[in-house]
């Protein structure tokens, strides 16, 4: 197992695991002993990094993973869980917070403390309430021995959060596609840069990197049949240096056997891998249907289709060709927000700045989503 040196002298697992998709029984609740099973064989093999929130699993990730981990030595691993901003109005509730997830984990500290999800609006609150300034105490206090954030909004809102002081890290989503999205490429070299070292989410873009349409991964069967085509999306994220801990959500021993196998004995991309990883790249941006950005401009539909939200799941079908996930995410769309919905009044063309033939487009997810 590969292990890379971060701050206040930790050297965690190149591979962390992602306590947020567990294997579930019937009811929907974590299947504890598959889960624990999974878990033990991952710090069996190397792994040292651990990382849960407060909401994952319907709140019941870290207790769940509080349990697991009391039977291994408290320095032997290192926990981070997340401050979920969204819950918490004043300071007093983010106090009440740390202490409830300190029992909940059954700990006496979090060694890399976040503050979940950041965007705008969030770190506002979190300026605004004096969140920072009372982590920086529990950090005195030894309660917290790294603070950082996970982030998802656009780059300018990353680079104010990150210059704003010296964090210990931060965790943004980064992947061989989306490197224009978010953060992206300009976060990961302005934090390389101010050497924060970075924890990266969404290596395998929740699956979707791991398998891929078969035109696009006979290259890479090709070139190395004996690799899973998750373990090339792992290897781009970890080829980059100031890249400590790679985050993978693991839902079956057989992603946990993959994923050892992956960084037992990292290779980074050599010259020729990571020319066959932008082709791959490049591949799957050209199948992309139309240049939705997402920018909402063309909201809100007076009918209530979510024009840009059916554009994401059609372009994401199209590039990856997941058939299962695509039919979830169209489903979990109300019947108004549905393509199926659109009535053509042309309002949504006359404020888009890509010019999209909006309403053609929306018949064709329509007929498409109907086919699946």
């Amino acid at each position: 197992m590969e292990y890379r040196k971060m701050k206040n002298g930790y050297q965690p697992s190149l591979l962390g695991f992602g306590c947020m998709r567990f294997p579930l029984n019937d009811d929907g609740n974590i299947n504890e002993e598959e889960a624990e099973n999974m878990i033990d064989r991952a710090i069996q093999q190397g792994v040292t990094y651990i990382d849960t929130a407060f909401p994952y699993h319907n709140g019941d990730s870290e207790p769940f993973v509080g349990r697991v981990l009391k039977k291994y030595d408290r320095s032997s691993f290192s926990l981070a869980t997340k401050l979920p901003l969204w819950k918490i109005e004043t300071l007093e509730d983010v106090k009440k917070m740390f202490e409830n997830q300190l029992q909940r984990l059954d700990v006496d500290y979090v060694d890399f403390y976040l503050l979940h999800a950041l965007d705008k609006e969030k770190w506002e609150k979190a300026k605004r309430l004096g969140v920072i300034e009372y982590c920086e105490q529990l950090k005195k206090e030894g309660k917290i021995r790294n603070f950082g954030f996970s982030f998802h909004d656009a780059y300018d809102v990353f680079e104010e959060i990150i210059k704003y002081r010296d964090w210990d890290f931060c965790q943004i989503q980064y992947n061989y596609v989306d490197r224009r999205i978010q953060a992206g490429d300009q976060g990961y070299e302005l934090a390389a840069s101010l050497k924060i070292p970075m924890v990266i989410m969404e290596p395998v873009k929740g699956g979707s990197l791991a398998k891929l349409p078969e035109d696009i991964a006979q290259p890479l069967k090709a070139y190395a049949p004996d690799k899973s085509i998750s373990s090339w999306a792992l290897r781009w994220v970890g080829s980059h240096a100031n890249v400590k801990v790679i985050l993978s959500g693991m839902s079956t021993m057989e992603q946990v056997e993959d994923n050892i196998k992956t960084f037992a004995n990292f290779q980074p991309l050599n010259e020729t891998e990571r020319e066959l990883m932008e082709s791959t790249a490049k591949q799957i941006l050209d199948r992309t249907r139309n240049g939705c950005t997402g920018c909402a401009y063309c909201m809100p539909c007076p009918f209530g289709v979510d024009i840009p939200r059916n554009f994401k799941i059609w372009n994401e079908y199209a590039k990856y060709g997941n058939e299962d996930l695509t039919r979830k995410q169209y489903d979990s769309l109300k019947e108004e927000e549905k393509a199926s919905n659109c009535k053509k009044c042309g309002k949504c063309e006359t404020l888009c700045p890509q010019a999209i033939s909006i309403r053609k487009n929306l018949e064709e997810v329509k007929e498409e989503m109907n086919r699946l």
